[in-house]
């Protein structure tokens, strides 16, 4: 349970880390009132994707680990 925690805290940071550097190189694109609300659009965001990548790898991984796995019909 923690780590899901940590892996969240993470994203939000990158996801404020994300917000800030459109602001500091595009201020036209996203006013500074709005900072913090893109900042956990972003946050949320990238949280989304890490939790799909993980899902994939753990479906990857499953997947691999069944192939490798002798069948009870094999000849050896």
């Amino acid at each position: 349970m923690i780590r899901e925690w940590i892996i969240f805290a993470l994203c939000l940071g990158v996801g404020g880390h994300v917000a800030l550097g459109v602001m500091l190189h595009a201020p036209d694109l996203w006013p500074w009132s709005t900072a913090g609300f893109y900042g956990l659009l972003s946050g949320l965001a990238v949280y989304a994707v890490v939790q799909g990548g993980r899902g994939l790898w753990r479906f990857l991984r499953s997947s691999k680990t069944q192939e490798q796995q002798p069948s009870s019909h094999n000849s050896w």
